[in-house]
Protein backbone atom coordinates (compact mmCIF):
# COMPACT_ATOMS: atom_id res chain seq x y z
CA UNK A 1 0.00 0.00 0.00
CA UNK A 2 1.62 2.97 -1.12
CA UNK A 3 0.93 5.13 2.31
CA UNK A 4 2.21 8.62 0.45
CA UNK A 5 -0.61 8.57 -2.44
CA UNK A 6 -3.52 6.84 0.00
CA UNK A 7 -2.76 8.46 3.12
CA UNK A 8 -2.23 11.72 2.34
CA UNK A 9 -4.63 14.45 3.80
CA UNK A 10 -6.14 15.32 7.27
CA UNK A 11 -5.75 12.58 9.98
CA UNK A 12 -8.68 10.52 10.98
CA UNK A 13 -6.75 10.38 14.76
CA UNK A 14 -4.26 12.17 16.20
CA UNK A 15 -3.40 10.98 19.88
CA UNK A 16 -1.11 14.42 21.25
CA UNK A 17 0.91 14.25 23.98
CA UNK A 18 -0.90 11.38 25.92
CA UNK A 19 0.34 10.67 29.21
CA UNK A 20 -1.58 8.00 31.78
CA UNK A 21 -0.75 7.29 35.05
CA UNK A 22 -2.28 4.69 37.33
CA UNK A 23 -2.95 4.98 41.18
CA UNK A 24 -2.01 2.83 43.10
CA UNK A 25 -2.33 2.08 47.06
CA UNK A 26 1.33 3.11 47.79
CA UNK A 27 2.61 4.70 44.55
CA UNK A 28 1.65 6.19 41.29
CA UNK A 29 2.72 4.62 37.68
CA UNK A 30 3.24 6.00 34.39
CA UNK A 31 2.05 3.40 32.00
CA UNK A 32 2.33 6.48 29.16
CA UNK A 33 4.49 9.05 28.76
CA UNK A 34 4.06 12.33 26.58
CA UNK A 35 2.98 10.07 23.26
CA UNK A 36 1.50 11.77 20.22
CA UNK A 37 0.77 9.68 16.77
CA UNK A 38 -1.70 10.00 13.99
CA UNK A 39 -3.46 7.32 12.15
CA UNK A 40 -4.79 8.21 8.65
CA UNK A 41 -7.71 6.70 6.79
CA UNK A 42 -7.16 3.03 5.81
CA UNK A 43 -3.93 2.59 6.95
CA UNK A 44 -2.44 0.61 9.50
CA UNK A 45 -0.37 1.51 12.25
CA UNK A 46 1.44 -1.25 14.41
CA UNK A 47 2.91 -0.78 17.92
CA UNK A 48 5.27 -3.12 19.19
CA UNK A 49 7.10 -3.67 22.63
CA UNK A 50 7.81 -5.53 25.61
CA UNK A 51 4.90 -6.53 27.48
CA UNK A 52 4.03 -3.40 30.10
CA UNK A 53 5.37 -0.85 27.57
CA UNK A 54 1.80 1.37 27.37
CA UNK A 55 0.71 -0.34 24.48
CA UNK A 56 -3.06 -1.72 25.61
CA UNK A 57 -3.20 1.34 28.01
CA UNK A 58 -2.78 3.60 24.73
CA UNK A 59 -5.88 1.82 23.12
CA UNK A 60 -7.92 1.50 26.58
CA UNK A 61 -7.59 5.36 25.88
CA UNK A 62 -8.86 5.96 22.62
CA UNK A 63 -12.26 3.65 23.38
CA UNK A 64 -12.64 5.54 27.13
CA UNK A 65 -12.51 1.89 29.00
CA UNK A 66 -9.90 3.39 31.25
CA UNK A 67 -10.18 2.07 35.00
CA UNK A 68 -11.40 4.62 37.24
CA UNK A 69 -7.82 4.81 38.94
CA UNK A 70 -6.24 6.18 35.48
CA UNK A 71 -5.39 9.73 35.35
CA UNK A 72 -5.49 11.00 31.63
CA UNK A 73 -3.61 13.76 30.39
CA UNK A 74 -3.58 15.11 26.67
CA UNK A 75 -6.36 14.70 23.66
CA UNK A 76 -7.59 12.18 21.19
CA UNK A 77 -9.16 13.69 18.60
CA UNK A 78 -11.15 11.63 16.48
CA UNK A 79 -12.49 13.46 13.06
CA UNK A 80 -11.57 16.96 14.63
CA UNK A 81 -13.95 16.28 17.80
CA UNK A 82 -11.72 15.59 21.45
CA UNK A 83 -13.30 12.59 22.82
CA UNK A 84 -11.75 13.22 25.98
CA UNK A 85 -14.08 15.51 26.69
CA UNK A 86 -16.93 13.80 26.28
CA UNK A 87 -19.26 12.66 28.47
CA UNK A 88 -19.58 9.00 28.73
CA UNK A 89 -23.36 9.07 27.07
CA UNK A 90 -21.84 10.89 24.00
CA UNK A 91 -18.43 8.73 23.87
CA UNK A 92 -20.59 5.18 23.77
CA UNK A 93 -21.97 6.70 20.50
CA UNK A 94 -18.17 6.96 19.01
CA UNK A 95 -17.65 3.23 20.71
CA UNK A 96 -18.41 0.55 17.89
CA UNK A 97 -19.93 2.85 15.69
CA UNK A 98 -16.96 4.72 14.86
CA UNK A 99 -13.90 3.34 16.73
CA UNK A 100 -14.08 -0.59 17.89
CA UNK A 101 -11.14 -3.20 19.70
CA UNK A 102 -10.19 -6.77 19.17
CA UNK A 103 -8.94 -8.03 22.70
CA UNK A 104 -6.38 -10.58 22.78
CA UNK A 105 -7.88 -12.62 25.18
CA UNK A 106 -10.89 -13.93 23.57
CA UNK A 107 -12.84 -16.47 26.82
CA UNK A 108 -12.25 -13.45 29.43
CA UNK A 109 -13.56 -11.43 26.77
CA UNK A 110 -16.73 -12.94 25.47
CA UNK A 111 -19.48 -13.94 27.70
CA UNK A 112 -19.71 -17.69 28.98
CA UNK A 113 -23.45 -18.18 29.15
CA UNK A 114 -23.98 -16.34 25.76
CA UNK A 115 -24.20 -17.80 22.40
CA UNK A 116 -22.32 -16.82 19.93
CA UNK A 117 -25.43 -14.91 18.12
CA UNK A 118 -26.67 -13.32 21.43
CA UNK A 119 -23.24 -11.61 21.95
CA UNK A 120 -22.76 -10.21 18.33
CA UNK A 121 -26.58 -9.17 18.17
CA UNK A 122 -26.20 -7.32 21.62
CA UNK A 123 -23.53 -5.07 20.13
CA UNK A 124 -25.85 -4.19 16.66
CA UNK A 125 -29.46 -3.38 19.04
CA UNK A 126 -27.20 -1.44 21.33
CA UNK A 127 -25.27 0.52 18.32
CA UNK A 128 -27.06 0.85 15.47
CA UNK A 129 -30.78 1.26 14.42
CA UNK A 130 -31.62 -2.19 12.50
CA UNK A 131 -34.20 -3.66 13.73
CA UNK A 132 -34.49 -7.18 14.96
CA UNK A 133 -34.86 -9.00 11.61
CA UNK A 134 -31.89 -7.20 9.74
CA UNK A 135 -29.87 -7.39 12.78
CA UNK A 136 -30.03 -11.51 12.94
CA UNK A 137 -29.67 -11.23 9.42
CA UNK A 138 -26.51 -8.93 10.07
CA UNK A 139 -25.10 -11.48 12.86
CA UNK A 140 -25.05 -14.25 9.57
CA UNK A 141 -23.87 -11.96 7.22
CA UNK A 142 -20.40 -11.36 9.46
CA UNK A 143 -20.01 -14.86 10.85
CA UNK A 144 -19.79 -15.58 6.39
CA UNK A 145 -17.52 -12.63 6.30
CA UNK A 146 -15.02 -13.62 8.95
CA UNK A 147 -14.87 -17.11 7.13
CA UNK A 148 -17.35 -19.10 10.37
CA UNK A 149 -20.38 -21.30 9.33
CA UNK A 150 -23.68 -19.18 10.45
CA UNK A 151 -24.15 -22.62 12.47
CA UNK A 152 -21.61 -21.30 14.46
CA UNK A 153 -24.09 -18.31 16.19
CA UNK A 154 -25.83 -21.34 18.18
CA UNK A 155 -22.70 -22.37 19.85
CA UNK A 156 -21.21 -21.05 23.20
CA UNK A 157 -17.86 -19.80 23.29
CA UNK A 158 -16.30 -22.73 25.03
CA UNK A 159 -17.16 -24.74 22.14
CA UNK A 160 -14.94 -23.16 19.72
CA UNK A 161 -11.13 -23.40 19.06
CA UNK A 162 -9.19 -20.41 19.86
CA UNK A 163 -9.21 -19.07 16.45
CA UNK A 164 -12.68 -19.26 16.07
CA UNK A 165 -13.70 -16.72 19.02
CA UNK A 166 -10.98 -14.82 17.07
CA UNK A 167 -12.82 -14.49 14.63
CA UNK A 168 -16.24 -14.14 16.85
CA UNK A 169 -14.64 -10.77 18.44
CA UNK A 170 -13.29 -9.81 14.91
CA UNK A 171 -17.04 -10.01 13.55
CA UNK A 172 -18.16 -8.33 16.73
CA UNK A 173 -16.23 -5.72 16.39
CA UNK A 174 -17.44 -4.62 12.60
CA UNK A 175 -20.91 -4.88 13.48
CA UNK A 176 -21.59 -1.56 13.05
CA UNK A 177 -19.22 -1.15 10.20
CA UNK A 178 -16.59 1.27 12.49
CA UNK A 179 -14.03 3.88 10.80
CA UNK A 180 -11.12 2.59 12.52
CA UNK A 181 -10.35 -1.07 14.19
CA UNK A 182 -8.04 -1.37 17.18
CA UNK A 183 -6.48 -4.62 17.38
CA UNK A 184 -4.63 -5.97 20.78
CA UNK A 185 -2.78 -9.06 20.60
CA UNK A 186 -4.42 -10.68 18.03
CA UNK A 187 -3.02 -13.48 17.36
CA UNK A 188 -0.74 -14.51 20.91
CA UNK A 189 -2.04 -17.76 22.11
CA UNK A 190 -2.69 -18.85 18.77
CA UNK A 191 -1.19 -21.75 16.83
CA UNK A 192 0.97 -20.93 13.38
CA UNK A 193 -1.81 -22.01 10.72
CA UNK A 194 -4.31 -20.02 13.18
CA UNK A 195 -2.19 -17.16 13.07
CA UNK A 196 -1.82 -16.78 9.30
CA UNK A 197 -5.52 -16.64 9.15
CA UNK A 198 -6.35 -14.04 11.37
CA UNK A 199 -3.73 -12.13 9.67
CA UNK A 200 -5.08 -13.10 6.14
CA UNK A 201 -8.34 -12.19 7.30
CA UNK A 202 -7.51 -8.64 8.76
CA UNK A 203 -5.97 -7.84 5.83
CA UNK A 204 -8.52 -8.89 3.47
CA UNK A 205 -11.60 -7.01 5.76
CA UNK A 206 -9.42 -3.96 5.53
CA UNK A 207 -8.99 -4.13 1.83
CA UNK A 208 -12.80 -4.62 1.66
CA UNK A 209 -13.63 -2.19 3.82
CA UNK A 210 -11.22 0.51 3.82
CA UNK A 211 -11.11 0.96 7.72
CA UNK A 212 -7.73 2.15 9.41
CA UNK A 213 -6.26 0.04 11.35
CA UNK A 214 -3.76 0.15 14.48
CA UNK A 215 -2.17 -3.44 15.41
CA UNK A 216 -0.90 -4.00 19.18
CA UNK A 217 1.44 -6.52 19.07
CA UNK A 218 4.78 -7.50 20.45
CA UNK A 219 4.73 -10.66 17.88
CA UNK A 220 7.00 -8.73 14.56
CA UNK A 221 5.53 -11.30 12.39
CA UNK A 222 2.09 -9.95 12.86
CA UNK A 223 3.06 -6.74 12.69
CA UNK A 224 5.56 -7.06 9.62
CA UNK A 225 2.63 -8.81 7.64
CA UNK A 226 -0.42 -5.67 8.42
CA UNK A 227 1.49 -2.47 9.18
CA UNK A 228 2.22 0.50 7.09
CA UNK A 229 3.96 2.27 9.50
CA UNK A 230 5.71 1.60 13.23
CA UNK A 231 6.36 2.44 16.51
CA UNK A 232 8.04 1.06 19.09
CA UNK A 233 7.08 1.76 22.59
CA UNK A 234 9.48 1.18 26.20
CA UNK A 235 8.16 2.19 29.26
CA UNK A 236 5.30 4.16 27.81
CA UNK A 237 7.59 6.39 25.43
CA UNK A 238 8.07 6.03 21.69
CA UNK A 239 11.27 5.00 20.92
CA UNK A 240 11.32 4.69 17.09
CA UNK A 241 9.36 5.38 14.26
CA UNK A 242 8.73 4.94 10.86
CA UNK A 243 8.09 2.75 7.71
CA UNK A 244 7.69 -0.86 9.09
CA UNK A 245 9.94 -2.21 6.11
CA UNK A 246 12.51 0.04 7.20
CA UNK A 247 12.15 -0.01 11.07
CA UNK A 248 12.47 -4.25 10.91
CA UNK A 249 15.48 -3.87 8.24
CA UNK A 250 17.67 -1.57 9.57
CA UNK A 251 16.67 -0.48 13.40
CA UNK A 252 18.16 2.89 14.64
CA UNK A 253 17.66 2.48 18.32
CA UNK A 254 19.43 0.04 20.36
CA UNK A 255 16.17 -0.94 22.31
CA UNK A 256 14.36 -1.74 18.43
CA UNK A 257 17.86 -3.71 17.22
CA UNK A 258 17.56 -6.22 20.50
CA UNK A 259 13.94 -6.15 20.61
CA UNK A 260 13.77 -7.53 16.52
CA UNK A 261 16.78 -9.59 17.46
CA UNK A 262 15.15 -11.54 20.12
CA UNK A 263 12.36 -12.56 17.24
CA UNK A 264 12.92 -15.88 15.76
CA UNK A 265 10.91 -14.70 12.52
CA UNK A 266 13.42 -12.64 11.92
CA UNK A 267 16.41 -14.81 13.09
CA UNK A 268 15.53 -18.01 12.43
CA UNK A 269 18.94 -19.75 12.27
CA UNK A 270 20.47 -17.63 15.38
CA UNK A 271 20.49 -17.98 18.58
CA UNK A 272 17.78 -15.89 20.51
CA UNK A 273 19.20 -12.94 23.02
CA UNK A 274 16.59 -10.84 24.79
CA UNK A 275 17.72 -7.67 26.24
CA UNK A 276 19.26 -7.70 29.02
CA UNK A 277 16.65 -6.80 32.35
CA UNK A 278 17.06 -4.20 34.55
CA UNK A 279 15.28 -4.11 38.22
CA UNK A 280 11.53 -2.92 38.16
CA UNK A 281 10.81 0.13 39.11
CA UNK A 282 7.53 1.91 38.28
CA UNK A 283 8.30 5.29 39.78
CA UNK A 284 8.02 8.70 38.08
CA UNK A 285 11.24 9.07 36.35
CA UNK A 286 13.59 11.62 34.60
CA UNK A 287 15.85 10.95 31.81
CA UNK A 288 15.68 8.34 28.78
CA UNK A 289 13.79 5.86 30.05
CA UNK A 290 16.00 2.95 28.50
CA UNK A 291 19.02 4.63 30.61
CA UNK A 292 19.59 1.31 32.65
CA UNK A 293 19.38 -0.81 29.70
CA UNK A 294 21.44 1.09 27.17
CA UNK A 295 25.11 0.66 26.62
CA UNK A 296 26.07 3.56 24.71
CA UNK A 297 24.70 5.68 27.31
CA UNK A 298 25.93 9.34 28.89
CA UNK A 299 25.87 10.70 31.91
CA UNK A 300 23.51 13.12 30.27
CA UNK A 301 21.08 10.60 29.51
CA UNK A 302 19.86 10.09 33.18
CA UNK A 303 19.05 13.44 33.59
CA UNK A 304 17.67 14.71 29.94
CA UNK A 305 14.57 12.92 28.52
CA UNK A 306 15.15 12.25 24.20
CA UNK A 307 12.76 13.92 21.99
CA UNK A 308 11.20 11.75 19.06
CA UNK A 309 12.89 13.71 16.04
CA UNK A 310 14.20 13.33 12.69
CA UNK A 311 17.34 11.28 11.99
CA UNK A 312 16.21 10.30 8.54
CA UNK A 313 13.54 10.75 5.75
CA UNK A 314 10.54 9.21 7.58
CA UNK A 315 12.53 7.93 10.55
CA UNK A 316 12.22 9.12 14.34
CA UNK A 317 14.36 7.83 17.23
CA UNK A 318 14.65 8.80 20.92
CA UNK A 319 17.74 8.96 21.81
CA UNK A 320 20.25 11.78 23.14
CA UNK A 321 22.89 10.06 20.72
CA UNK A 322 20.89 10.13 17.36
CA UNK A 323 20.14 6.50 17.57
CA UNK A 324 22.74 3.41 17.48
CA UNK A 325 26.33 4.66 17.32
CA UNK A 326 29.10 4.01 15.09
CA UNK A 327 31.88 3.17 17.06
CA UNK A 328 34.64 2.09 15.00
CA UNK A 329 35.30 3.16 11.33
CA UNK A 330 38.46 2.18 9.09
CA UNK A 331 38.86 4.03 5.83
CA UNK A 332 40.90 3.50 2.63
CA UNK A 333 43.65 1.07 4.28
CA UNK A 334 46.10 0.07 2.30
CA UNK A 335 49.10 -2.02 3.51
CA UNK A 336 51.52 -4.12 1.17
CA UNK A 337 54.34 -6.27 3.43
CA UNK A 338 58.20 -6.44 1.45
CA UNK A 339 59.78 -10.03 1.56
CA UNK A 340 62.57 -11.59 -0.24
CA UNK A 341 62.04 -8.45 -2.44
CA UNK A 342 58.58 -9.02 -3.37
CA UNK A 343 55.87 -6.81 -2.48
CA UNK A 344 52.31 -8.77 -1.23
CA UNK A 345 49.45 -6.80 -1.30
CA UNK A 346 47.92 -7.65 1.90
CA UNK A 347 45.37 -4.74 2.51
CA UNK A 348 44.12 -2.52 -0.73
CA UNK A 349 41.21 0.09 -0.05
CA UNK A 350 39.88 -1.49 2.77
CA UNK A 351 36.62 0.41 4.41
CA UNK A 352 34.72 -1.05 7.43
CA UNK A 353 32.13 0.20 10.22
CA UNK A 354 31.22 -1.12 13.26
CA UNK A 355 28.32 0.19 15.16
CA UNK A 356 27.44 -0.40 18.97
CA UNK A 357 26.71 -3.65 20.44
CA UNK A 358 26.33 -5.45 17.26
CA UNK A 359 28.71 -8.42 15.90
CA UNK A 360 30.35 -7.54 12.40
CA UNK A 361 31.80 -10.78 10.82
CA UNK A 362 34.80 -10.57 8.62
CA UNK A 363 35.13 -13.33 6.35
CA UNK A 364 37.42 -15.01 3.61
CA UNK A 365 39.83 -17.76 3.00
CA UNK A 366 43.52 -17.62 4.53
CA UNK A 367 46.24 -15.34 3.16
CA UNK A 368 43.51 -13.07 2.26
CA UNK A 369 44.47 -10.24 4.87
CA UNK A 370 41.80 -10.51 7.18
CA UNK A 371 44.24 -10.51 10.27
CA UNK A 372 46.04 -7.87 8.65
CA UNK A 373 43.04 -5.56 8.43
CA UNK A 374 42.21 -6.68 12.14
CA UNK A 375 45.48 -5.88 13.69
CA UNK A 376 46.03 -2.60 11.94
CA UNK A 377 41.96 -1.84 12.93
CA UNK A 378 43.15 -2.29 16.86
CA UNK A 379 46.65 -0.24 16.27
CA UNK A 380 48.81 -2.98 16.69
CA UNK A 381 49.88 -2.33 13.18
CA UNK A 382 50.22 0.53 11.16
CA UNK A 383 48.72 0.70 7.58
CA UNK A 384 50.81 2.30 5.03
CA UNK A 385 47.87 4.57 4.33
CA UNK A 386 44.37 5.50 5.37
CA UNK A 387 42.79 5.90 8.92
CA UNK A 388 41.21 4.29 11.51
CA UNK A 389 38.84 6.05 14.27
CA UNK A 390 37.23 4.87 17.40
CA UNK A 391 34.93 6.76 18.77
CA UNK A 392 35.63 9.69 16.55
CA UNK A 393 39.78 9.54 17.69
CA UNK A 394 42.12 8.33 15.67
CA UNK A 395 43.73 5.44 16.49
CA UNK A 396 47.72 5.43 16.74
CA UNK A 397 49.52 2.47 18.42
CA UNK A 398 48.38 1.34 21.50
CA UNK A 399 46.13 4.71 22.36
CA UNK A 400 43.28 2.26 22.59
CA UNK A 401 44.31 -1.01 23.41
CA UNK A 402 46.32 0.22 26.76
CA UNK A 403 43.12 1.73 27.95
CA UNK A 404 39.77 0.39 29.71
CA UNK A 405 36.81 0.65 27.69
CA UNK A 406 39.10 0.77 24.17
CA UNK A 407 39.81 -2.27 21.91
CA UNK A 408 40.93 -5.50 22.31
CA UNK A 409 42.31 -8.77 20.26
CA UNK A 410 42.01 -12.36 21.12
CA UNK A 411 44.00 -14.53 18.69
CA UNK A 412 43.51 -17.29 16.94
CA UNK A 413 46.12 -19.56 18.75
CA UNK A 414 45.79 -19.99 22.64
CA UNK A 415 48.31 -21.79 23.18
CA UNK A 416 51.09 -19.26 20.84
CA UNK A 417 49.08 -15.98 22.45
CA UNK A 418 49.46 -16.83 26.00
CA UNK A 419 53.22 -17.37 27.74
CA UNK A 420 51.61 -21.16 29.14
CA UNK A 421 54.54 -20.80 31.94
CA UNK A 422 52.41 -17.64 33.40
CA UNK A 423 49.98 -18.49 35.99
CA UNK A 424 46.12 -18.05 35.31
CA UNK A 425 46.02 -15.24 37.55
CA UNK A 426 49.70 -13.45 36.14
CA UNK A 427 48.21 -13.89 32.10
CA UNK A 428 45.06 -12.72 33.11
CA UNK A 429 45.91 -9.11 35.36
CA UNK A 430 49.11 -8.52 32.75
CA UNK A 431 47.17 -6.08 30.98
CA UNK A 432 46.33 -4.27 34.35
CA UNK A 433 50.05 -4.57 35.31
CA UNK A 434 51.57 -3.23 32.43
CA UNK A 435 49.25 -0.38 31.98
CA UNK A 436 48.72 0.69 35.77
CA UNK A 437 45.45 1.83 35.10
CA UNK A 438 44.03 -0.05 38.40
CA UNK A 439 45.17 0.06 41.55
CA UNK A 440 47.26 -3.20 42.91
CA UNK A 441 44.83 -4.11 45.68
CA UNK A 442 42.14 -4.71 43.32
CA UNK A 443 43.61 -6.43 40.62
CA UNK A 444 43.13 -10.06 42.23
CA UNK A 445 39.21 -8.84 42.53
CA UNK A 446 38.49 -8.58 38.73
CA UNK A 447 40.80 -11.52 37.97
CA UNK A 448 38.20 -13.54 39.36
CA UNK A 449 35.09 -11.36 38.24
CA UNK A 450 36.98 -11.83 34.53
CA UNK A 451 37.32 -15.82 35.47
CA UNK A 452 33.35 -16.14 36.66
CA UNK A 453 32.31 -14.22 33.26
CA UNK A 454 34.19 -16.89 31.02
CA UNK A 455 33.07 -19.70 33.11
CA UNK A 456 36.36 -20.65 35.04
CA UNK A 457 36.94 -21.67 38.80
CA UNK A 458 38.08 -18.37 40.25
CA UNK A 459 39.15 -20.11 43.76
CA UNK A 460 43.39 -19.95 44.83
CA UNK A 461 44.24 -23.35 43.49
CA UNK A 462 43.00 -22.26 40.03
CA UNK A 463 44.90 -18.97 39.79
CA UNK A 464 47.82 -20.46 40.85
CA UNK A 465 47.74 -23.54 38.15
CA UNK A 466 50.67 -22.62 34.92
CA UNK A 467 48.74 -22.24 31.38
CA UNK A 468 50.49 -25.06 29.99
CA UNK A 469 48.08 -27.21 32.29
CA UNK A 470 45.35 -26.13 30.74
CA UNK A 471 43.07 -27.39 27.94
CA UNK A 472 42.79 -25.77 24.45
CA UNK A 473 39.35 -24.80 25.67
CA UNK A 474 40.72 -23.34 28.76
CA UNK A 475 43.18 -21.44 26.94
CA UNK A 476 41.04 -20.03 25.32
CA UNK A 477 38.68 -18.55 27.65
CA UNK A 478 41.61 -17.61 29.81
CA UNK A 479 42.93 -15.03 26.62
CA UNK A 480 39.23 -14.23 26.40
CA UNK A 481 39.12 -13.02 30.50
CA UNK A 482 42.57 -11.18 29.78
CA UNK A 483 40.94 -8.83 27.48
CA UNK A 484 37.62 -8.86 29.32
CA UNK A 485 39.72 -7.44 32.13
CA UNK A 486 40.53 -3.97 30.50
CA UNK A 487 36.37 -4.15 29.90
CA UNK A 488 36.60 -3.35 26.02
CA UNK A 489 34.10 -1.53 23.63
CA UNK A 490 34.93 -3.10 20.96
CA UNK A 491 36.44 -7.26 20.95
CA UNK A 492 38.59 -8.15 17.73
CA UNK A 493 38.20 -11.95 18.05
CA UNK A 494 40.30 -13.55 15.29
CA UNK A 495 39.71 -17.31 14.27
CA UNK A 496 39.09 -17.87 18.06
CA UNK A 497 37.28 -21.20 17.60
CA UNK A 498 39.18 -22.42 14.70
CA UNK A 499 42.02 -24.83 16.68
CA UNK A 500 39.27 -26.18 18.90
CA UNK A 501 36.90 -29.33 18.94
CA UNK A 502 33.67 -28.75 17.62
CA UNK A 503 31.73 -29.11 20.84
CA UNK A 504 34.24 -26.74 22.78
CA UNK A 505 33.91 -24.31 19.78
CA UNK A 506 30.36 -24.16 20.05
CA UNK A 507 31.01 -23.23 23.70
CA UNK A 508 32.93 -20.30 23.19
CA UNK A 509 30.80 -18.75 20.84
CA UNK A 510 28.00 -19.58 22.74
CA UNK A 511 29.96 -17.79 25.39
CA UNK A 512 31.31 -14.67 23.31
CA UNK A 513 27.04 -14.17 22.19
CA UNK A 514 26.52 -14.16 25.98
CA UNK A 515 28.72 -12.14 27.39
CA UNK A 516 28.28 -9.72 24.07
CA UNK A 517 24.76 -9.39 25.50
CA UNK A 518 25.10 -9.24 29.26
CA UNK A 519 27.31 -6.23 28.67
CA UNK A 520 27.16 -4.13 25.59
CA UNK A 521 30.41 -4.31 23.55
CA UNK A 522 30.65 -4.63 19.76
CA UNK A 523 32.28 -7.53 18.17
CA UNK A 524 34.49 -8.05 15.02
CA UNK A 525 34.62 -11.88 14.16
CA UNK A 526 37.40 -13.26 12.00
CA UNK A 527 36.15 -16.59 10.26
CA UNK A 528 36.76 -18.76 7.03
CA UNK A 529 33.59 -20.07 8.15
CA UNK A 530 30.38 -19.27 6.33
CA UNK A 531 28.27 -21.75 8.99
CA UNK A 532 29.80 -19.64 11.52
CA UNK A 533 28.82 -15.97 10.01
CA UNK A 534 25.29 -17.15 9.56
CA UNK A 535 24.82 -18.07 13.31
CA UNK A 536 26.30 -15.07 14.82
CA UNK A 537 26.28 -12.12 12.51
CA UNK A 538 24.47 -8.96 12.54
CA UNK A 539 26.57 -7.89 9.34
CA UNK A 540 29.11 -9.23 7.22
CA UNK A 541 32.15 -8.60 4.99
CA UNK A 542 33.79 -10.77 2.38
CA UNK A 543 37.98 -10.03 2.00
CA UNK A 544 39.31 -11.22 -1.01
CA UNK A 545 43.10 -11.08 -1.77
CA UNK A 546 43.14 -7.50 0.22
CA UNK A 547 40.11 -6.15 -0.65
CA UNK A 548 36.73 -5.81 0.67
CA UNK A 549 34.10 -7.00 -1.82
CA UNK A 550 31.62 -4.28 -1.78
CA UNK A 551 28.85 -6.84 -3.04
CA UNK A 552 29.57 -9.33 -0.49
CA UNK A 553 28.51 -6.72 2.26
CA UNK A 554 25.87 -8.74 3.26
CA UNK A 555 23.23 -8.39 5.36
CA UNK A 556 22.67 -11.19 7.48
CA UNK A 557 19.30 -10.84 8.27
Amino acid sequence: MDMKGDFMGKPLLSVKNLSIEYEGASERTLAVDDVSFSLNRGECLGIIGESGSGKTSIAMAIMGILPSSAHVKGSIMYDDVNIQCLSEGERNMYRWGEIAVVFQNSLDVLNPVLTVHEQIYECIIEHTSLYKGEADRRVENLLELVGLDPQVSEHYPHHLSGGMRQKVLIAMALSCNPKILIVDEPTSSLDPWAKDEIIHLLKELQRQNNFAMIVISHEIHIISQLADRLQVMYSGCIMERGYTEDILQTPMHSYTRGFINSSPYINPYKDLWGIPSEAYSSSIRKGCPFYNRCYQRLELCSEKKPELSYVATEREIACNRGGIITILEAQDIDKTYEFNGNEILACKGCNIHIRSGETVVLMGESGSGKTTLATIISGVLEADSGQVQFLGKRVEGNNFTSQMGGIQIVFQDPFSSINEFLTVEEAIVEPLTITGIVEKDSRRHMVKLALKDVQLPYDDGFLARRCYTLSGGQRQRVALARSLIMQPKLLIADEVCSMLDPSTQANILRLLKGLQNAKGFSMLYITHDVAIAQKIADRLYVMHEGSISEENLLDIR
